[in-house]
């Protein structure tokens, strides 16, 4: 199957997901606010919080499991670049009061204009920091 087939088909399966939680429990699939429940934990809010983690890791497994080969990590890059990485995102999750998924697949799917913003946001930052990366550094 052709990348940009997959990419669709992820795509398209995350919709599903987001829509069904959605649906279903009145909830939102945004992953920073799932995380955060587990970590912080309010009575009731436990069980399917850990369900829909299990769930997405298990699927990756999955995949990873009857597709052998189909994914190969990207080598060269520093850990402690990757560790200050993680912890930037994980400011920006916060500071942005959510994160991609929840306001890109989300809060757009609602059209929360809090969340246009943020998406526009997340691609200027991103577009600004691929640039910088592969053509100044």
């Amino acid at each position: 199957m052709n990348s940009w087939m997959m990419a669709l088909a992820g795509g398209v399966l995350i919709g599903i997901a987001a829509t069904l939680l959605l649906w279903l429990t009145g909830r939102i699939a945004g992953i920073s606010g799932i995380v955060g429940g587990v970590l912080m934990p309010r009575s009731g809010e436990v069980a399917w919080r850990v369900a829909f983690l299990v769930g997405l890791i298990g699927a990756g497994a999955a995949y990873l499991w009857l597709m052998p080969g189909a994914y190969s990590p990207r080598q060269g890059f520093s850990p402690l670049l990757l560790v200050m990485a993680g912890v930037l995102v994980g400011f920006g999750t916060r500071m942005g009061n959510g994160c991609t998924s929840g306001h890109g697949v989300c809060g757009l799917g609602r059209l929360s204009m809090r969340s246009f913003a943020a998406v526009l946001t997340f691609m200027a930052t991103a577009i600004a920091t691929t640039y910088v990366v592969r053509h100044l550094a």
